[in-house]
């Protein structure tokens, strides 16, 4: 028989285990992707409430106008509240709840160009919520147009 010469063979050799860096492409898209869409997820969200805030205080604003069962004084309480509620929903940096006065209506012209309620009607949102009878230089059409237009003002 003939004598069979050992091969230099060496043993097999197992590649190295696959480390965990660097991760694969699909992960750092992950990375990347899941905290960007994330954000624009929260904005639409928050966009779409305060906008829902401001239409249905406009739907509002019309009920009001148009509603024959309350007086004008009755009318500018109520206006005087939705101005406030419509502000605190769509402001949540600044405390409205707790602005009175001048400040208050500082506020509502800060997002107009000129200085309609501190400085025209608007100024009635002051006192008149809180008098027994609504004084006869209130305006009440022209007090609904400058509310209409601080809601058209406000940012989404």
């Amino acid at each position: 028989m003939p004598k069979i010469e050992e091969l230099p063979l060496r043993d097999i050799h197992l590649p190295e285990t696959i480390g965990w860096f660097p991760p694969a492409i699909g992960w750092w898209l992950l990375i990347i992707f899941v905290p960007i869409i994330s954000y624009f997820a929260i904005v639409l969200i928050q966009q779409f409430f305060q906008k829902t805030a401001v239409k249905e205080a406009k739907k509002l604003l019309k009920q009001l106008q148009t509603n024959n069962v309350l007086t004008p004084l009755e009318k500018v309480v109520e206006l005087s509240g939705l101005l406030r509620r419509v502000a605190m929903s769509s402001d949540s940096e600044t405390n409205i709840a707790g602005l009175t006065g001048r400040v208050w209506l500082d506020y509502l012209d800060s997002s107009l160009k000129d200085t309609p309620f501190k400085n025209g009607i608007g100024r009635c949102l002051v006192d008149t919520p809180y008098q027994k009878k609504l004084p006869p230089d209130v305006d009440l059409a022209a007090l609904f147009d400058l509310a209409k237009m601080w809601l058209n003002a406000q940012k989404y």
